[in-house]
């Protein structure tokens, strides 16, 4: 952990409250770890909370470092929302809950069907290695966050139940209207590959059966010999588009682009607007498939 994370978790516990550079609210606040989750919580919630957002959008959420002001919004949060498994986290949870050991927790990943290298139990839990944590992406996945969510929210105001639940079953209702469309545009493209810089749609290329190929792997830039795969199997499956988040270099993309004729289309699985950054990146793939524009 390097000396910066220590510093703001050791004047965030030793001085919570002090300052006005955390989120100034008179709503109880939640704390999430990416944007995406702020929209779940707000669809259910509407603005009975402050949202704290750990990583803002355009940071990329592996590498990330919350900043003092982000860490006393966390010191005065009711709860804490996270994905279980991403990069930061691993790095920061344990000190998050030691700053603010009060507030309520909860990770998406403990009901998910998990894409992962390996696993074994130890005793009445799971041990996973590499894990994928871009669950958020999958319509499917993001049914069983909102009940998640639900439940969470009823537990921390239990007189608003009645419209938690009502605003859980309008949610769920477009998040499975927007399921329906994108099978309905995707089934046609079955078994289609396609190609991205950082594997973020695998439980989406899961759910509508589709070829994720990554460019990188593992966190790591591809060598020269892994380059040379990626443009031969781009150019033999005809791939008209290479996607990237746009937190991500883009220069091994435009690389492969360059030598396949194909185009870089940047996509934003971290934006608020979850709904429509899904449709989004379905459209896009859609496009790819077609060769349109």
């Amino acid at each position: 952990m390097s000396y910066r994370v220590v510093i703001i978790v050791l004047i965030a516990m030793l001085f919570p409250y002090c300052g006005n550079r955390g989120l100034q609210s008179e709503r109880d606040i939640i704390s999430v770890s990416i944007a995406p989750f702020k929209y779940f919580t707000e669809a259910i919630a509407g603005d009975d909370f402050a949202i704290n957002v750990m990583v803002p959008q355009g940071a990329d959420p592996h590498i990330y470092e919350p900043s003092m002001a982000q860490v006393q919004s966390l010191s005065k949060s009711v709860a804490y929302i996270a994905n279980g498994f991403l990069d930061f986290e691993l790095s920061w949870l344990y000190k998050f809950y030691q700053v603010n050991p009060g507030m309520s927790l909860m990770s998406f990943a403990n009901n998910q069907e998990l894409l992962y290298q390996s696993a074994w139990e130890h005793g009445d839990h799971w041990h996973y290695e590499g894990v994928d944590p871009h669950f958020w992406v999958s319509p499917a996945s993001a049914l069983k966050m909102a009940s998640d969510l639900k439940s969470l929210l009823i537990s921390l105001k239990p007189e608003n139940k009645a419209r938690y639940e009502e605003n859980y079953n309008s949610l769920t209702e477009s998040i499975r209207m927007l399921d329906n469309d994108i099978s309905t545009m995707l089934a046609p493209r079955e078994g289609r590959s396609f190609m991205i810089y950082h594997p973020v749609l695998a439980y989406f290329a899961r759910d509508y059966g589709l070829e994720q190929i990554a460019v990188e792997h593992e966190g790591k830039e591809p060598s020269p010999s892994d380059l040379k795969g990626l443009i031969d199997k781009a150019r033999e499956l005809r791939i008209s588009t290479i996607f990237v988040q746009q937190e991500f270099d883009r220069k091994n993309a435009e690389v492969i682009a360059k030598e396949t004729g194909a185009r870089v289309v940047v996509i934003n699985p971290l934006s608020e607007n979850w709904a429509e950054a899904v449709r989004d990146i379905a459209s896009g793939l859609e496009a790819s498939f077609t060769g349109t524009k």
